[in-house]
């Protein structure tokens, strides 16, 4: 969710399971009441806030700690997302999330776990040897600093270079929890924006395997395909350890949350 989504978020809560993890964008349009409003509010609905430490968007040290400071007053700085952002140049010190993990601010503040960066399908501007070495750098980073470590990833529309990722990750002697990113149901026009806007594969092929046509834009696509795929992967290959679900409410934090909650049902689980 994002700061302005306090009412979808209320619309949405009998539909979200109790200690749902939710996370809290950090947008270059919103400011530090709104974040820590969200924040709030996410904890006060029974859930476990996840807000986004955005390493570029940070003008000083004195902002991430006023930040921190914040979410703490609120009760929700245990849990955060450190991620590098998208200014092509720093606003402040920070380059990358894996700066603000090693500048020790994030201990001070009672963060206990960081959810880190992960790409499945590579990023448009980061070659891939980079983000391996980062993801390796920051998991030893966490894993030194005694703070827990989750992946989470980019959302994807197919199952296999997702699967040869995890592999990728566990070859590494990367143990950490992943939660692999996955649309929600949304309109086809809306996912197809997203993917060209974070560099996911979206060619026909691969969007037919998904569950639409790119001939056909019309309408709503679900990832009802793509969680069937990988679940029977992840059955098959033990060695990927523990891999999760994040679900990107691409279509809304409603239509997101009954989405799961009927799959759930339908699987019997």
């Amino acid at each position: 969710m994002t700061g302005k989504d306090i009412p979808s978020l209320e619309e949405a809560r009998d539909a979200i399971p109790p200690g749902t993890r939710v996370n809290i964008t950090f947008l270059g349009n919103e400011d530090l009441p709104m974040r820590t409003a969200a924040a709030a509010a996410v904890a006060a609905s029974g859930f476990t806030p996840i807000p986004h430490v955005s390493a570029r968007r940070l003008a000083s040290e004195a902002q991430l700690e006023e930040f921190l400071g914040e979410l703490q007053r609120v009760g929700a700085s245990e849990r955060i997302f450190a991620v590098g952002g998208d200014p092509a140049t720093p606003e402040g010190p920070y380059d990358s999330a894996l700066d603000v993990i090693r500048s020790g601010v994030l201990q001070r503040y009672g963060v206990r776990e960081v959810s880190i960066s992960g790409y499945p399908e590579g990023h448009p501007d980061i070659p891939e040897e980079v983000l391996w070495e980062h993801l390796e750098l920051k998991a030893a980073a966490l894993r030194d600093a005694g703070l827990g470590a989750v992946i989470l990833t980019q959302f994807a529309f197919d199952t296999e270079p997702v699967m040869a990722w995890v592999r990728g990750v566990r070859e590494r002697g990367i143990d950490v929890p992943i939660r692999i990113g996955t649309p929600g149901p949304a309109g086809i026009k809306r996912l197809l924006s997203f993917a060209r806007r974070f560099g996911v594969g979206a060619n026909a092929t691969i969007v037919k395997k998904y569950g639409f046509s790119l001939t056909n834009l019309l309408g709503t696509a679900g990832p009802d395909t793509f969680v069937d795929d990988l679940a029977a992967l992840l059955d098959r290959e033990p060695s990927a350890g523990e891999v999760k679900l994040h679900m990107y409410a691409f279509g809304g934090l409603r239509a997101t949350a009954e989405w799961a909650r009927d799959y759930q049902r339908r699987a019997g689980s």
